[in-house]
């Protein structure tokens, strides 16, 4: 299907950029004969015209060309100079080797059409004016039925004649081939592959410059049509044309109404042969195939990838050709990329925001790119978003790229759930697994993140909180990761201060620790110690809960005790299984452990009373001067009982009794230093209960 039948290998020579490459000095064809770098016609009259194309030479007769060129015959009537004998056509398209087959027309010899040379030859009969007012059956009627009714219907022929077209601009678009080779194309792509014969398919025409001979791949054997032909047979030959040409070629497949994954797949599959280290990092993945790699053009054989790109001199030009090219192929893959979730990878769209940063793509291109990835921003892994900062920042990685990243991902997900189709939308995302758990994904990501950058010393606090705190509380289940990363930060800025660890540790969730983290917090020598006060009681209360739950359920009474956090089976699923497991070994610590419990408990109540009970004297005692003003009568009690206490203090003996207010006055600061002592024991005994639960915790 869509094979030439008529085709052949054409008889056309390799002028390469305008240079012969011959073996021998004169070659004889057709009538035609080579010396050096000039043509000259076998025949016995003498030559009356040198045309000059390119640096070759034909030296050929006036009537042949006059008489199916028109321009030439309007070259003559403007110069009004019948004697003369030499014209230039440097701008001629195709060049020497189109000219030759159009100069063996107009001589009456045999020209082979072939998909090679039909696209620069039918530009030049348009460039010479060969049309049918001169003679009938001219070669611009003969070019432009070989292309409609030989070309566009093989398929091979189509990418051949299109691939030929690269270095005929703006002639080749002009006369439509581009436009009605890319529509042939992209027919034949959407077309049903059942109908397709596999052999004439695949990656062989990328190797070959000319339409090979098609009749030697001959289905010779019936059975090979039963072979089940895959929806992306067509990428590998689409994928040899230069990029403006694969965009014609993709935009017309998107009228066609083929599916966005299959776009999206082939897209990828032409980014890995044209964008080194596009699948991977170090340079071990896909390369580009020779004779497909825009560095060809300029006659190098650059392998090294865009890293090696920047890493040369501004004063190297192929350099910076190649650069270019790579930079305008990253514009207008990101133009054509489908604009549905899911077409392409995550991973690819990441590899290819970074080539972007690093080749200084347009900004708008770069923010749509980065869009992009905020749809699917839940399908990031940590080695993709390890993005180095490119414009000269202080940081080693461009954090503000991923803080972008997730702004836009936080959007779209904002938008989706208040959009109408509200529901649909969240069926599609169950379908696929994703949902509520996407922005825990990205929370574990964003932890991730953190943890490797925050080694770096330039990051400042600053950017590292407000990464840290851009996703919502219920995004994060469990606070270990970022406590992770909290820790490495201190660590790599141990010049920090009291009050930056404060705000730093801030951002974490003392509660949503774990038992490991929270051991591991109590001999952090590095966090504030307000923090490990915080997360020390947090773990009471966890353990607490626990006992308590274990306790209800080992009875099997039901009891209206409420726990003091509502997410008691979250926390006992955070508990270690050894520690779920024993509480029949250590069923006499624990009891003891909760009599200790009620003991200080019990205290804490009585010193509470005796507090109050102070605090009412006190009052009673500052109740004086109702009608002055209270802040001046309350400096002036203060003033007056300070004075009387000093008073007694040097007075007070035995030989000096005193009365009964002083009585009062003086007993108060005991109680004070009484309550002062009782909160120390207090204090003392709850770390030594605390501990014994630790140590519960540890044999269990």
């Amino acid at each position: 299907m869509w094979e030439s039948e008529s085709e052949s290998v054409g008889g056309g020579r390799d002028y390469g950029n305008g240079d012969f490459s011959l073996s021998k000095q004169s070659v004889k064809n057709d009538g035609f004969e080579l010396k050096g770098n000039s043509w000259y016609v076998a025949t016995d009259i003498p030559s009356d015209l040198l045309v000059k194309v390119g640096e070759v030479n034909f030296h050929l007769h006036k009537y042949p060309l006059l008489s199916r060129s028109g321009k030439m015959n309007r070259i003559l009537y403007e110069l009004r100079d019948p004697d003369l004998s030499k014209m230039v056509l440097d701008d001629l398209p195709g060049g020497p080797e189109a000219f030759e087959l159009a100069a063996k027309f107009c001589y009456g010899i045999s020209v082979d059409l072939t998909a090679a040379n039909i696209s620069g030859l039918r530009c030049a009969a348009e460039f010479l004016e060969m049309t049918e007012d001169l003679e009938e059956g001219n070669l611009i009627f003969k070019t432009e039925a070989f292309l409609s009714y030989v070309v566009l219907s093989s398929w091979r022929d189509s990418i051949v004649v299109l691939k030929s077209c690269e270095k005929l601009s703006p002639w080749a678009e002009n006369l439509q081939i581009v436009r009605r080779c890319s529509e042939s194309i992209a027919w034949k792509a959407c077309a049903n592959p059942k109908g397709i014969r596999w052999p004439y398919t695949g990656s062989k025409v990328a190797t070959k410059v000319s339409s090979p001979n098609w009749s030697d791949m001959k289905d010779s054997n019936p059975s090979r049509n039963q072979l089940q032909v895959p929806p992306d047979w067509w990428f590998e030959d689409a994928s040899i044309l230069r990029i403006d040409h694969y965009v014609r070629v993709i935009t017309a497949i998107k009228v066609k109404g083929m599916r966005f994954e299959l776009i999206g797949a082939a897209i990828m599959h032409y980014a890995s042969k044209w964008l080194p280290n596009i699948i991977s990092d170090h340079g071990s993945g896909l390369t580009p195939d020779e004779g497909s790699n825009s560095s060809n053009s300029s006659g190098s054989s650059w392998k090294g990838g865009l890293h090696l790109i920047v890493a040369r001199t501004k004063d190297n030009e192929s350099s910076t050709v190649q650069a270019k090219d790579q930079r305008m192929i990253i514009e207008s893959l990101i133009s054509i990329i489908p604009p549905q979730r899911d077409s392409v990878s995550c991973s690819f769209l990441l590899r290819l925001l970074r080539m972007a940063n690093m080749l200084k793509v347009a900004p708008a291109l770069v923010t749509e790119l980065e869009k992009r990835v905020g749809m699917q921003f839940e399908q990031a892994t940590l080695a993709d978003l390890l993005i180095p900062s490119y414009n000269k920042s202080e940081t080693m990685y461009d954090v503000d790229l991923v803080q972008r990243l997730l702004e836009h991902f936080l959007v779209q997900e904002q938008t989706e759930m208040s959009s109408p189709s509200h529901q649909s939308f969240i069926e599609k995302h169950y379908e696929r697994g994703t949902g509520p758990n996407a922005k825990m994904r990205v929370a574990k990501l964003v932890d991730s993140y953190l943890t490797e950058v925050s080694s770096d010393r330039s990051l400042s606090l600053t950017k590292f909180q407000v990464l840290a705190e851009a996703l919502p509380e219920s995004a994060r289940t469990c606070d270990d990761g970022l406590y992770r990363a909290i820790d490495s930060y201190l660590k790599a800025h141990p010049t920090l201060s009291e009050h930056e660890r404060k705000r730093l540790c801030r951002v974490m969730d003392c509660q949503k620790l774990s038992i490991d983290a929270c051991m591991h917090t109590a001999q952090n020598e590095r966090l504030p110690l307000r923090v490990v006060v915080q997360v020390l009681f947090s773990e009471q209360v966890k353990i607490s809960n626990a006992l308590a739950n274990s306790a209800l359920n080992e009875a099997g009474r039901d009891s209206n005790y409420q726990p003091m956090v509502p997410n008691r089976k979250t926390l006992l699923e955070g508990t270690p299984q050894s520690f779920q497991e024993g509480w029949a070994a250590a069923k006499k610590d624990i009891n003891t452990v909760k009599f200790e419990l009620e003991s200080v408990k019990a205290k804490y109540l009585d010193l509470q009373n005796s507090m109050e009970n102070l605090q009412r004297q006190f009052d009673k005692m500052t109740s004086k001067q109702k009608h002055t003003s209270a802040w001046s009568s309350g400096w002036k009690k203060l003033g007056k009982l300070t004075k009387t206490t000093m008073v007694e203090n040097q007075n007070v003996g035995p030989d000096h009794p005193t009365d009964g207010g002083a009585e009062q006055t003086k007993k108060i600061p005991r109680r004070w230093r009484n309550s002062i002592s009782m909160i120390g024991s207090l204090h003392v005994e709850l770390i030594t209960v605390t501990q014994k639960g630790r140590k519960i915790g540890r044999t269990d």
